[in-house]
């Protein structure tokens, strides 16, 4: 048997492998979702190049596009070039002007003139905010909740919580959002008017424009855990185990907090980290309604303007959050709960 830190160090090590094949898998399928299905579809070089410079191009437009992207070349040459650009960069021709777009290169907009990347990170700030900010909220608030409400299982603090959570998970956010607007901005003026302002400028100015988005976006996601949370309380606080460390004389705090709840947070951060991945790849709808620039926003502009390499820039960025968060994910459960298995 291996020592302990070198078990942990090779369990590191796989699932930072299956990390990296995950994401070759997922640049694949991105690749033949915007590349090749639509050829199987019937759609020509010419109406794939459509969907890369816009409403209304012109003929001379589109055949220049074709051939700055390279899409009637072979699937195989044009997946060559894909990964390539990602990896390495890519330079595109207009005229005597050459632009280079530096790696990684997710794709260039015809239609605003500029890399994807850059304009990406620009806004990451803001979705980033907007994501912590809420997840904090909605993983202490929803697990203390469903921790007391398993505890106090029947009360009538339990029967108000959860239905509260069955209200939070009901409601969508563009709801309560437009709610929490109409009435805690405009109406009542307990929060102010204002656009996004970075962290780094004005700490006190950023936590007021945030916090509302933050509540409203955990409001949904706190209800969700708050049930999981209970439901695994009410199943642990059943075991042998428990009512052996209650036999023990161990007070009901040490039990609650070190026998039952730490099995309990397994599941929790398992949804946690899709939770979080999803919301780095752009919370749309809360930033749609709190006119967060933020990457969710910044995706809605390119839909509507129907810029598919924007689209096509979110989609993988959205992809790669999703297998980090999943990846530290991994990386925490031995952590959490000692029976995982550093050989599993």
């Amino acid at each position: 048997m291996l020592p302990p830190p070198i078990a942990m160090l090779n369990y590191i090590l796989r699932r930072l492998g299956a990390g990296l094949l995950l994401l070759a898998v997922v640049t694949a399928v991105t690749f033949w979702i915007f590349y090749v299905l639509p050829r199987w579809a019937g759609v020509t070089p010419q109406g794939m190049a459509a969907m890369y410079v816009g409403k209304a191009p012109t003929p001379e437009a589109l055949e220049a596009t074709v051939d700055r992207l390279g899409l009637d070349q072979p699937v195989a040459v044009q997946f060559y070039d894909f990964v390539r650009s990602l990896l390495l960069g890519q330079e595109f021709t207009f005229g005597r002007e050459t632009v280079e777009c530096g790696a990684p290169c997710l794709g260039y907009s015809f239609t605003t003139n500029s890399p994807v990347f850059p304009e990406l990170m620009d806004r990451l700030p803001v979705t980033m905010s907007l994501a912590v900010g809420a997840a904090v909220i909605w993983v202490v608030g929803g697990v203390t909740v469903g921790v007391v409400s398993a505890v106090k299982r029947g009360s009538l603090f339990d029967r108000f919580a959860m239905s509260t959570a069955l209200v939070g998970v009901s409601l969508p956010v563009y709801f309560t959002g437009l709610l929490a607007l109409a009435f805690l901005v405009h109406q009542w003026e307990l929060f102010p008017v204002s656009r996004y302002v970075p962290f780094t400028e004005d700490p006190i100015a950023w936590f007021q424009v945030m916090f509302l988005p933050w509540v409203t976006l955990a409001f949904l996601h706190a209800a969700q855990y708050a049930r999981q949370t209970r439901a695994g309380m009410l199943e642990t606080l059943g075991e042998d185990y428990i009512r052996t460390a209650r036999a023990k004389g161990l007070s009901e705090r040490k039990v609650i907090l070190k026998h039952a709840l730490r099995p309990t947070l397994t599941p929790i951060i398992t949804i946690l980290g899709l939770d979080i991945g999803l919301v780095l790849g752009g919370a749309i709808l809360t930033e749609t309604v709190f006119s967060l620039n933020g990457v969710g926003a910044y995706a809605i502009d390119a839909i509507v303007s129907k810029d598919l390499p924007i689209i096509l820039g979110v989609t993988l960025l959205g992809a790669v959050f999703v297998v980090i968060c999943n990846l530290v994910v991994d990386l925490l459960y031995p952590i959490v709960d000692p029976r995982v298995r550093l050989s599993a």
